[in-house]
């Protein structure tokens, strides 16, 4: 895969977008969000950077993003009481604010 420069005369690695954004989170907050400020939640690759989420947002959905938050969360752990005790999935969520009158479809 070629590099391609980005902020600042820095070289990355751009990554496929399906191996970036796992899926999107369809709830009352990530609606409401939606709805007001334009911005969408997404499940990501943990290892993906703000950029990297741009960059795929732009491209698998063809808009401009404006702004990216993240947020890492760790898994709950999950039948402590009993010896094959285990946890759920860490997952790392990413906010992408839309530019103003842009929107995706999601149904």
């Amino acid at each position: 895969m070629p590099f391609q420069p980005l902020l600042g005369g820095l070289l990355a690695d751009m990554k496929d977008p399906h191996s970036v954004i796992k899926t999107i989170r369809l709830t009352e907050k990530a609606t409401r969000l939606g709805e007001e400020n334009n911005e969408y939640v997404f499940i990501v690759d943990p290892k993906s950077t703000k950029i990297e989420i741009k960059q795929a947002v732009e491209k698998h959905f063809g808009k401009k993003v404006v702004a990216v938050r993240t947020a890492n969360f760790a898994g709950k752990a999950r039948r402590q009481k009993r010896a094959d005790a285990g946890r759920t999935n860490h997952y790392k969520k990413a906010i992408v604010r839309l530019k103003d009158g842009e929107r995706i479809e999601l149904v």
